[in-house]
Formats: C-alpha cells, structure tokens, sequence
C-alpha cells in the first residue's frame, strides 16, 4: 500500500490567493500552547467546488455526498500535454478506455512539475481543457472529476482581475452546473503509478459554503 499526497500546502505568500496566518502563544516563553490561525478562501489551494459556488439553486459543501469525494477513481495519464495545450476530446477519447460509468476521475498532467503552483507562469501558461471537452466528460457519465492544473482557461485571467462569462468557465458551467462533483488544484499527480487508485477528497464541512478546502490523496495497492 502506497499513500500519495496531492494537496498543495496552504502559505501566505501565493501569487494568487492572500492568506493570513497568526500564531498564539509561545511555547518556549512558557505558555501552556500554541493556537496557529488562517484566514484563507474556500477557493484556494487545494478544495472542492459546490455546485453554489456558481449557481443559486445549487447544494452548499456541507451537504455533498462524501462517497461523491472518497473511493475507487480512474486515473487518465496527460502527462505529455504541454504548456498553452489546448485538451481536446480526441485527446481524452484516446486515454479514457479503462473509466467507467459513474467514476471518479483524476486528470494527471503532471503541470506541478513544469511549473510552480506560485508562479503566475503556472496559471498562465497552463494546459485547458475545451467546452467540448468538458461536454464529452459529462457525456462519458462521470462523477467527480479532479484536476491537477487550471482546467479553464479564462482562470489565468482572474490574476488581472479581468472577469468572463460564465459559459466560458467550461468545466463549471457544463460539469459543476450538471452534477458533477469538483475537486480542483491538485499536485504531485506525477506519483502516481496506477490507473486505478483509492481517492480521499474530503472536504472541511463549512456550513452554506459554496465550498472548502480538502486533504486530498491517494491509496495505490488497494485495488484487486
């Protein structure tokens, strides 16, 4: 058995997301602990994405299925994607004969090891996924789709705060807005050998929230 972290570590400096940290107490002062405080975005780093996180009639993170978010998933190899790659479903046709109905999916780019996930290069030069794409996954029947790089490509964008039109977030309005569950930025998906793993994507169970970050990994070894 084999346990691979995916989560990108939550830090106060990020390119994108601000985040604040304070720390109460001193132990080597005397104080009897220390209490570490963050102040971070549902969105950032590491989290789930709730269908509220666009759309108003959609269910709050406290209340997705966690079954959605931990067991067997499929792993799809993109590891020869480049940079500016635009995917495409002929792309994912070739690479996606072993997912099943139903299945949790982890798109493995491996985009971690081309760029830092602290460096405007990597939001802005990252591989995409299409709209069409995104409609030949929701046609393929799955149900939780995880991605190791900004998967559309209007996000580079939001580092200059430019806004886009919904339809042209592709995975959210056609995936997220269809039922299909979300998890996004992970890293360290060039660990993984198999192309079935045992997923934990649990997310922090925040009341109305329209997500929440998670611990994600993966189990190798557990599988037949």
């Amino acid at each position: 058995m084999r346990i691979i972290d995916l989560s990108m570590p939550i830090i106060t400096d990020h390119v994108r997301w601000p985040s604040e940290r304070t720390v109460k107490g001193d132990l080597s002062a005397g104080d009897i602990a220390q209490v570490t405080t963050i102040k971070v975005s549902c969105h950032s780093f590491t989290h789930v994405d709730a269908r509220r996180h666009y759309f108003s009639d959609g269910d709050t993170i406290e209340n997705t299925a966690l079954d959605a978010l931990v067991g067997d998933a499929a792993v799809v190899d993109l590891m020869d994607v480049v940079a500016d790659q635009a995917i495409e479903p002929e792309l994912l046709a070739s690479r996606c004969g072993h997912v099943r109905k139903g299945d949790k999916v982890i798109l493995k780019s491996g985009w971690h090891r081309h760029r830092s996930f602290n460096t405007r290069e990597f939001w802005t030069e990252s591989p995409y996924l299409t709209r069409g794409s995104a409609q030949w996954l929701l046609e393929l029947g799955i149900g939780t789709i995880c991605y190791d790089f900004p998967q559309d490509y209007v996000i580079r964008l939001l580092l200059d705060g430019i806004s886009s039109p919904m339809p042209e977030h592709v995975t959210h309005d056609i995936l997220l807005r269809n039922g299909v569950h979300m998890v996004e930025y992970l890293t360290n998906t060039a660990e993984i050998t198999q192309d079935r793993v045992f997923l934990s994507a649990a997310p922090l169970k925040v009341p109305e929230g329209d997500g929440a970050p998670a611990r994600v990994y993966v189990i190798e070894g557990l599988q037949g």
